[in-house]
C-alpha cells in the first residue's frame, strides 16, 4: 500500500508550494486556499503592516499545522514499519516536516532573535530540543530520505527567514500592490525566485551577487539595503550553540554624495600614511574592514568618480583591491555583499559619459525599483492614510491618532490631490512633522521644471541669491557631470557648488534631458 493518499498527496503537495512561496505575492494566498480547500479563512491579499499585527503568523498557517502534526506522525510510523514509498512522496514528507517545525519553533526563534540580549549564553539552548526531535522525525532507521536536509543548516535558514521577514515588513510599509511588489522584490534579492535551490546550494554564494537600487529620492533606498543586509545567512554552531556573526554590526554604508572623490576613495579602500595631504596614519577602508557576511552599500552611485568607477569595477570582477597609496605587489580581498543605489538615470549618465557601462552591467545582474510615493497613491489613496499614521506614531508616539488626523485634514485642505510628493516619504514625514510644530506645511515646488522654468521665480523677483546660486551650480552640475568643471565654468569653489547642488532639481533635470 502506498505511503500517501491521493488527498494526502495533494493537501502536501500544496504545502510544498507553500513552503517555497514568497510570502509577499498573491501566490502565497492561492497554496493556503489550495492546502486548506474549504477551512481556509479568508485573510487580506497584501501581508503589510499597516494591515497585520507584526508579531502575528496568518491563521491559516496554524491551520496547516494542526493538520500537518497528526498525518506527519502517522507517515513517520508507517515509514518505520516499512510501508513503501517513492520518492517523490519522501519528498512530500520532508517538505511537510519543514513547514512544520519552522511553525512549531516560531515563537521561540522571533525570541531569541529580536527580545533576548544578544550575549545571553542560554539564547539558542533550544536547538537542543529542536535537534532530538528533528533526528525522530528524519533519522528513521532502515529508511533514506532523499533530500539530506541536515539540522543546523535548516536551524540557519529559519533564523534567515524570519530576520528577513521581520525586516522586510517593518521597514517597506503600506498596502498598495507597489509596495507589495517591492518586498516581494527584497524577498527575492534575499532568497531568489527559487528557494528551493537556494537552500540547497546558493545560500553561501549570494554575496557573489551585487545588488543596485534605483528609484526616486526619499524613496527609502537605504532602507532597502539594510533590508537585504541585515538577512543574510549566517551559519550556525550547533556545538557552542551561537550563530557565527552578528549582521547588526556588519552594515557600511557611504554617502558617496556626501564626500568629497578623495575622501571616498579612502573610505572605501583605505589609505597608506603620507598617500596624500592629511593622511598621517595608515586606514582601513570599508572594504577591508567588511568580513564575508558583512555588506557595503554605497549610496548615490551615480555620483561615483571616474577614476573610483575603474577600481570598483575591479573589486566587482577580480574580488580584490588595493589601499590608495599602497604598492601593486599588496592587495586586499572583499568577500562581502555590495550594495549600490542611486535616484539618477543611469542610462543617461552613460550617454554622457559620466558612468562606466561596464560598471553597470556588473551592479545590475540584481536590480530592484522603489515606487515614489505618488505611485502608492495612485493604486491605493487609502495608502496616504497609512503612511501618515505610521509616521504619526513615530514623530508623536501616544497622541499618534489625533495628528494623523490634523495632517490628513491639512492636506485635504491645502494641496492639490494630485500633488507630486516630488520628496516622497521624506517629505511626507517632514509635513507631519510640520503640522506638529506649527500646523502647517510649506510644500515643495521642484517637480519636473525644465531649465527655463527653475529661473522664473528669478525673473519674477522672488528668489533669495542663495537660491538663485543652488538652482545655477545644480543646472551647470547637470550638464557637466563634474564638480570641479562646474566651479572652473561659474569661477568659484568645488566645496561650494557640491554644497549648492540640489539633488531633487538634479533628478527633476535628468527627467527632462
Amino acid at each position: 500500500m502506498a505511503l500517501l493518499s491521493p488527498a494526502n498527496r495533494r493537501f502536501l503537495a500544496a504545502v510544498s508550494k507553500l513552503l517555497y512561496s514568497n510570502p509577499f505575492l498573491p501566490e502565497m494566498v492561492h497554496y493556503e486556499r489550495e492546502a486548506l480547500g474549504e477551512e481556509a479563512i479568508e485573510e487580506e491579499p497584501i501581508w503589510s503592516m499597516t494591515v497585520s499585527d507584526p508579531d502575528r503568523v496568518r491563521a491559516n498557517s496554524w491551520r496547516i499545522v494542526d493538520r500537518l502534526q497528526p498525518l506527519l506522525k502517522h507517515l513517520r510510523e508507517r515509514l518505520a514499519a516499512e510501508a513503501e514509498a517513492r520518492e517523490s512522496d519522501l519528498i512530500l514528507y520532508e517538505d511537510g516536516l519543514l513547514y512544520f517545525f519552522y511553525y512549531r519553533y516560531y515563537q521561540q526563534l522571533v525570541l531569541a532573535t529580536f527580545r533576548h540580549p544578544a550575549k545571553e549564553k542560554s539564547r539558542w539552548s533550544f536547538y537542543r530540543e529542536f535537534s532530538d526531535e528533528w533526528s525522530h522525525f528524519f533519522h528513521i532507521p532502515g529508511v533514506k530520505l532523499p533530500t539530506g536536509h541536515q539540522a543546523k543548516h535548516t536551524f540557519a535558514c529559519y533564523y534567515q527567514v524570519v530576520r528577513a521577514f521581520h525586516h522586510v515588513f517593518e521597514q517597506i510599509i503600506g498596502n498598495s500592490q507597489p509596495a507589495a511588489r517591492l518586498r516581494a522584490a527584497i524577498w527575492q534579492s534575499v532568497f531568489t525566485h527559487d528557494i528551493r535551490r537556494y537552500r540547497k546550494t546558493l545560500f553561501s554564494r549570494m554575496s557573489e551577487f551585487a545588488t543596485l537600487v534605483t528609484g526616486p529620492s526619499g524613496t527609502g533606498k537605504e532602507l532597502v539595503a539594510r533590508s537585504i543586509a541585515m538577512s543574510r545567512y549566517v551559519p550556525f554552531d550547533e556545538n557552542r550553540l551561537v550563530f557565527e556573526e552578528d549582521l547588526a554590526a556588519l552594515f557600511f554604508p557611504i554617502n558617496i554624495a556626501a564626500l568629497p572623490g578623495t575622501l571616498v576613495e579612502s573610505e572605501l579602500f583605505g589609505h597608506k600614511r603620507g598617500s596624500f595631504t592629511g593622511a598621517v596614519q595608515d586606514k582601513r577602508g570599508w572594504l577591508e574592514a567588511c568580513p564575508p557576511l558583512g555588506a557595503v552599500f554605497l549610496d548615490e552611485i551615480g555620483d561615483l568618480d571616474p577614476e573610483i568607477q575603474v577600481k570598483l569595477l575591479r573589486v566587482i570582477e577580480t574580488r580584490t583591491f588595493q589601499a590608495v597609496g599602497e604598492s601593486d605587489a599588496r592587495t586586499h580581498r572583499f568577500d562581502g555583499k555590495l550594495i549600490a543605489a542611486t535616484n539618477r538615470n543611469l542610462g543617461l549618465a552613460i550617454r554622457k559619459g559620466r558612468f562606466r557601462e561596464d560598471l553597470y552591467y556588473r551592479l545590475c545582474s540584481d536590480q530592484i525599483v522603489t515606487p515614489s510615493l505618488r505611485q502608492q497613491i495612485d493604486e491605493s489613496p487609502a495608502v496616504l492614510g497609512d503612511l501618515i499614521l505610521f509616521m504619526s506614531r513615530r514623530v508623536a508616539g501616544g497622541d499618534a491618532e489625533s495628528l494623523a488626523r490634523e495632517t490628513q485634514e491639512w492636506i485635504e485642505k491645502n494641496l492639490d490631490p494630485h500633488y507630486e510628493w516630488p520628496g516622497n516619504y521624506r517629505e511626507l514625514e517632514q509635513c507631519v512633522r510640520n503640522i506638529l510644530i506649527r500646523k502647517e506645511y510649506r510644500a515643495a515646488r521642484l517637480t519636473k521644471r525644465n531649465n527655463r522654468d527653475i529661473f522664473s521665480e528669478a525673473r519674477e523677483g522672488t528668489l533669495t541669491a542663495n537660491e538663485l546660486l543652488s538652482r545655477y551650480c545644480t543646472l551647470v552640475y547637470s550638464r557637466t557631470g563634474s564638480y570641479e568643471e562646474t566651479a572652473r565654468r561659474l569661477a568659484i569653489d568645488r566645496r561650494t557648488v557640491k554644497s549648492k547642488v540640489n539633488r531633487d532639481l538634479l533628478a527633476a533635470l535628468g527627467e527632462t534631458d
